[in-house]
């Protein structure tokens, strides 16, 4: 992973406003609050608003991101609201995650590099357990065309980096799926999820 991504993203988190905000995205509040509490890893989770949110309804919440900076904001937000997370720094294959560790895997907005994010799908489904899920909302390829209409909705420029439901179905081919679909959406999230944007979200449980 090039400096020049991990310098992106402290730039980003290095201010005081939290880029995304403080709320936790709706479709993970929505599918989480549905499951039974056990614990969860949140892979690219930035300032901390989702593993925080997990956090106050009992999970046991490890989390990671390349941005120190992140890390900072996520401790921050974590204390104002009386809960502790483990969020960890750095690539994935460097964090020594435990097979079968998690019972619920959050992919929210985690558009890593397009020559690893397969690699790194496949990589998380051997930290959860049989049984466990995988909640996952991130940009549709068709969102290339809204991101070029209107750049506040956010979301990467490199086409490769986003997700088809073909994607998602290789990618985590050993899951019962349990809601897969590609469906445009109105995004509010902080200052940089602001607009109409396409996304896939998927549901699956490990078989």
């Amino acid at each position: 992973m090039e400096e020049s991504w991990i310098e992106r993203w402290n730039d980003r988190y290095s201010k005081e406003a939290f880029a995304y905000g403080v709320k936790p995205n709706a479709y993970l509040k929505e599918k989480l609050e549905k499951l039974k509490v056990g614990s969860i890893l949140f892979p690219a989770e930035g300032e901390g608003r989702n593993a925080v949110f997990a956090a106050k309804l009992g999970w046991n919440v490890s989390a990671f991101d390349i941005s120190i900076e992140g890390r900072n904001k996520a401790f921050r937000l974590a204390k104002n609201n009386e809960v502790t997370i483990d969020y960890r720094v750095g690539k994935l294959e460097t964090l020594h995650y435990k097979t079968d560790q998690f019972d619920a895997i959050a992919l929210i907005y985690a558009h890593f590099p397009a020559d690893i994010k397969s690699l790194y799908h496949r990589t998380l489904n051997n930290y959860l357990r049989k049984g466990g899920f995988v909640i996952f909302e991130a940009f549709s390829k068709a969102h290339i065309h809204y991101n070029a209409k209107n750049e506040s909705v956010g979301g990467p420029k490199d086409a490769a980096m986003l997700f088809s439901i073909d994607e998602l179905k290789s990618d985590f081919a050993n899951y019962e799926i349990i809601e897969l679909v590609e469906k445009e959406i109105e995004l509010k999230e902080g200052l940089f999820h602001n607009g109409k944007g396409s996304v896939i979200r998927f549901v699956g449980r490990k078989m």
